[in-house]
């Protein structure tokens, strides 16, 4: 069973578990596993300091979040990664702020209430997803990492990267060489979310495109969505970019309407793509009812 830490971390600025529970349970590159009914937020996944398994429980008192790690690595280490990979370890005090400046995501904020950006455990189950998601469907990329998963990880949390590296996987193109790049990397210590935080964004993403098979795509998705920067805005999310001109109209500056995001230009990218995807479900659930 290992040993167990209880933190309570007191979260500055809006927090919701409740909605970020509701989205993340529909985050197909990293959806969270079948939850119980309480309110809190039950999970597995690999320390990216020793590789090592943790169990997780997140629940939320009044304004905090209380995190119960489980595991025999190190667990101030992995309670650490469980506030980065909540964003729960960013200063969201100004994030209402945005809403005053800009309309559009002063409705996404209503709409999404506390909600902060989660999904990837870290920027090494990232990259991975990254390499695993090129040229092939959203579905058929979670249906190949539910797989890896199951067969090679250990117990619900993704393959470590020292057992990843030596799989011999039957993957379209060159997947199973860039996901061996991908856990090199990892145990090189290039996918630490720490040590990408530790450093400049610009920096981070020019670090991540070092690695064979992660291009500038890639990379914005293992920064902002793995290590999870705050603001960050991606240059290369094409559905982001037909949101905010379906948001704001063909002839919108996107540079003064994303300066207006700082310093949560990541948070505000996430809000619209996460509304759009709910869009589309709704719409694609209408025409299977018709």
């Amino acid at each position: 069973m290992g040993k167990s830490l209880e933190t309570v971390h007191d979260v500055d600025g809006p927090w919701s578990l409740a909605t970020s529970k509701r989205f993340w349970e529909g985050f197909a590159p990293s959806a969270l596993a079948a939850q119980d009914e309480d309110a809190s937020i039950h999970a597995a996944f690999l320390s990216d300091t020793d590789w090592q398994r943790i169990d997780v429980v997140i629940s939320q008192v009044d304004d905090a979040a209380r995190v119960v790690v489980t595991g025999d690595g190190d667990l101030d280490a992995a309670t650490t990664q469980v506030l980065r990979f909540m964003s729960l370890d960013i200063d969201g005090r100004g994030w209402p702020d945005v809403a005053d400046r800009d309309s559009v995501i002063a409705d996404a904020q209503r709409r999404l209430p506390g909600f902060r950006p989660c999904g990837f455990f870290s920027p090494y189950e990232a990259a991975a997803w990254a390499v695993l998601s090129q040229r092939i469907s959203m579905r058929q990329a979670a249906t190949i990492k539910s797989r890896l998963t199951q067969e090679h990880g250990d117990d619900g949390a993704f393959p470590a990267p020292a057992v990843l590296r030596e799989l011999d996987l039957n993957l379209p193109g060159r997947k199973t060489e860039y996901l061996h790049a991908v856990a090199e990397a990892a145990l090189d210590g290039a996918l630490s979310g720490s040590r990408l935080r530790a450093l400049p964004a610009e920096d981070a993403l020019r670090e991540v495109q070092e690695i064979k098979g992660l291009g500038p795509f890639a990379a914005e998705l293992v920064v902002i969505r793995g290590a999870n920067f705050p603001d960050v805005l991606p240059k290369n999310e094409e559905r982001l970019s037909d949101e905010i001109v379906q948001q704001y109209g063909a002839d919108a500056s996107v540079a003064s309407i994303t300066e207006a995001w700082r310093p949560y230009r990541s948070w505000a990218a996430v809000h619209l793509r996460a509304l759009r995807e709910e869009r589309t479900h709704e719409i694609e659930r209408g025409r299977r009812e018709r």
